[in-house]
């Protein structure tokens, strides 16, 4: 920007120098047409010049602005009629008539007695008198007269130049701090999600951004379907190991000797094993605490809008039904992104058009309604979706957590999921929930 702003200050201070000599050029050549029409030759070998609309510069002396007709021919005479300005001077000129035409004027650079550089114009006339030789008549001006109107534009562009640069780099500065501050935000969501204050990356960011949002909070998401898969794989193994420890340790309570006491001994400590990871992974997958209360319509909007966004190619219009219920879920809140997300995002997949989400209160729970118009699903088909190993993804393109997590969620929390056949034409998918007690 300073390299541009600097070759734009030097390319309008050489436009505006070139453009104060052509003034001065033509000033000079004005008053060249002047001094012609005012020259006489009077007999027996004189010059005269009439009086003239000159520039009163030509009468003061050394003013910087002169006139001199000089007599060429065979006796060649420098000076023989000069302004007043130039005082006892005589500028010398190259003896070389054939350099100065008859019409019109050349330029030629002078220099006075001083050492002053001169900006000239000249032409040779020939008067009508028989006897009158050829004369060169030459105007000049110092170039000094260019110095005051160019410093004085040199120190307005300058003072201009320096605004210009200090709003250009104000305009930089804003711009940065607007185009970064997506970045400060996003730090800021990635730092939540490490401390686990978030489990997504939530905010509207710029279209540049927004992929890397969408992988990330992918990404995030299928980390919780496997840890979660991982803890029920966990709480299976658990049950599975617990029924042949418990006949090893009655089979061992009938028999006596050191075998049996050895036997019994082992069977302790991996039932106690056995115990504490089962309960974690019963922790994990289970309500944690009594009085949760879940806000459903933010969790379900922000759904909606990030579905929205995974299927903008598709055009496809994700909808909160409008007699949707202001309610709350007895549960937290990051199962609900879960079986809310996958419902929505299997509705998604199969859907033409429309995805429409609805919340009710029937019979003291919470139902989520979700309908597509998408081809459905067949009635025999709609009870082994749900089933464990079978997930839509495997027959439709796409990813999300299993539709068995889904029932196996909403059974811990002692609800229902089924599928149905939608009035929009698809697919129906009904989940129902315990609804908090406490008001929101």
């Amino acid at each position: 920007m300073l390299l541009a702003i600097a070759l734009v200050g030097w390319g309008l201070r050489a436009l505006f120098q070139d453009h104060v000599t052509q003034q001065l050029q033509a000033q000079l050549v004005m008053q060249l047409d002047h001094l012609s029409a005012s020259v006489d030759w009077n007999p027996p070998g004189s010059v005269s010049v009439s009086p003239m609309a000159a520039d009163p510069r030509l009468a003061q002396p050394l003013s910087g602005l002169y006139w001199q007709i000089d007599q060429l021919g065979a006796t060649p005479q420098a000076g023989v009629a000069r302004s007043r300005s130039l005082w006892d001077q005589v500028l010398r000129l190259p003896d070389a008539p054939e350099s100065y035409p008859a019409s019109g004027f050349s330029v030629l650079p002078l220099q006075d007695a001083q050492g002053h550089e001169l900006l000239a114009v000249a032409r040779t006339v020939q008067l009508p008198e028989d006897d009158a030789p050829q004369l060169r008549l030459v105007v000049a001006g110092d170039k000094a007269l260019l110095a005051e109107p160019l410093q004085r534009f040199t120190h307005m562009l300058l003072i201009a130049l320096g605004l210009l640069a200090l709003g250009l780099a104000l305009a930089v500065a804003v711009q940065l701090q607007l185009a970064l501050r997506p970045l400060q935000l996003l730090r800021a969501r990635l730092a939540a999600v490490r401390s686990g204050a978030a489990e997504q990356l939530e905010g509207r960011f710029p279209q540049e951004l927004q992929p890397l949002v969408n992988e990330f909070n992918h990404v995030l998401r299928e980390n919780a379907d496997m840890v979660q898969r991982a803890r029920t794989q966990a709480g299976n193994l658990a049950h599975a190991v617990h029924t042949p420890l418990s006949i090893l340790s009655n089979a061992a309570a009938r028999e006596s000797g050191p075998l049996a006491l050895l036997v019994q001994e082992q069977v302790a400590t991996a039932r106690r094993q056995v115990d504490y990871h089962l309960a974690r992974a019963r922790a994990a997958a289970a309500v944690r605490a009594t009085g949760l209360c879940t806000p459903v319509l933010p969790p379900l909007q922000a759904l909606l809008r990030t579905m929205q966004r995974l299927y903008a190619e598709r055009h496809l219009s994700f909808e909160l039904a409008s007699e949707a219920q202001d309610v709350a879920f007895r549960g937290e809140e990051q199962d609900l992104y879960e079986l809310l997300g996958n419902l929505i995002d299997n509705a998604g997949k199969s859907a033409r058009q429309r995805v429409v989400v609805d919340v009710q209160c029937v019979d003291g729970q919470l139902c989520f309604i979700v309908d597509d118009d998408g081809p459905g699903i067949p009635e025999a088909e709609r009870e082994h979706m749900f089933e464990r190993g079978v997930q839509l993804d495997e027959q439709r393109p796409g990813s999300g957590l299993g539709l068995d997590i889904v029932r196996a969620l909403a059974e811990t929390y002692g609800g229902s999921v089924q599928a149905l056949a939608s009035p929009l034409g698809g697919a129906r998918l009904k989940l129902c929930l315990p609804m908090a007690d406490a008001p929101l």
